[in-house]
Order: C-alpha cells, then structure tokens, then sequence
C-alpha cells in the first residue's frame, strides 16, 4: 500500500465515522428527551444537551483527524509534529473505545475500531516523521555538507 492510498483511505473512514458519531449521539439524545429520564436528580433536558455536545465534540474531533489524513495524503508529505500528535491520541482513543466497546456492544465494535486504530498506525508508521529542515540539515544527517561525505557518528 502507498502512502497516499493509506493516509486517503483512513481520512475517509475517520470522516464517514465523525458523521457517524454526530448521528448515534442524535439518536441517543432523541431517547432520552422522549423518556424524560433523570439520572441521579440530573434535569433531562441538560442530559440532552450534554449528548449533543458530546457527539459534536467527537465528531469534530474525529472530522479534524480525518482531514489531516486527507492532507497529507493529497499532499504526500507526512503530517506536521501536532497532527503527528493529533493522529496518535486518535489512535490512542479508537484503542481505549474498542476495549470499552466489547461489553457492552460486542466484539463487532471491537473489531471495527480497532480496525480504525490500525489504519490511523499505519499511516503514521509509512509517513514516517519529515526530514529536518533548515541550512545545517544536511551536516546532522551526513548529507553533502558533511566532511568527506562520513556520517556524523564517524567524525
């Protein structure tokens, strides 16, 4: 697989899953303002807002990986230190779901995010972190500049 193809197709997946995220938690606010349920003396109607707030908040969280994956894709160049960041706490998180998830809904949605969490790695691991930029960039990585063409651990 190459870079583009695996950065293009995990930004894909996090996107149709943001969406996703934004649905299931409309759904859930939808329950719970139709059963005007309180839990533990809290109002319902805050329990409402709340889920929605927590859908928007992961969707956008999840939107935003999704287009950082999409830019380094379309662009081929591995993402910056803070999408580099961004990309493993949304690896990190699709983990502690999917080992949240088997229990109450089922190896399926085990399965699923940690399918998710293996694309996000594996377009972090083939992007590899960027070359380092600047005018002494070549002495430290035993480019050109470097004497006699030897690599620095050498001289």
């Amino acid at each position: 697989m190459t870079l583009r193809t695996t950065a293009l197709a995990a930004g894909a997946v996090l996107l149709a899953e943001a969406v996703g995220a934004v649905l299931l938690h409309g759904v859930l606010a939808a329950v719970q303002s139709s059963q005007r349920m309180s839990l533990a003396g809290l109002d319902p109607d805050t329990m409402v807002a709340g889920t929605w707030a927590a859908g928007g908040v992961l969707g956008a969280y999840l939107a935003l990986c999704g287009a950082v994956l999409l830019r380094a894709g379309v662009r081929r160049a591995a993402p910056g230190r803070w999408g580099r960041v961004l990309l493993v706490t949304c690896a990190v998180t699709h983990a502690l779901l999917g080992a949240a998830a088997v229990g109450p809904v089922g190896w399926a949605a085990f399965a699923w995010m940690t399918a998710v969490m293996g694309l996000v790695v594996l377009a972090l691991v083939t992007h590899g972190p960027r070359p380092p930029a600047g005018p002494g960039a070549d002495d430290r990585a035993g480019g050109p500049g470097s004497p006699a063409g030897e690599s620095p651990e050498a001289v």
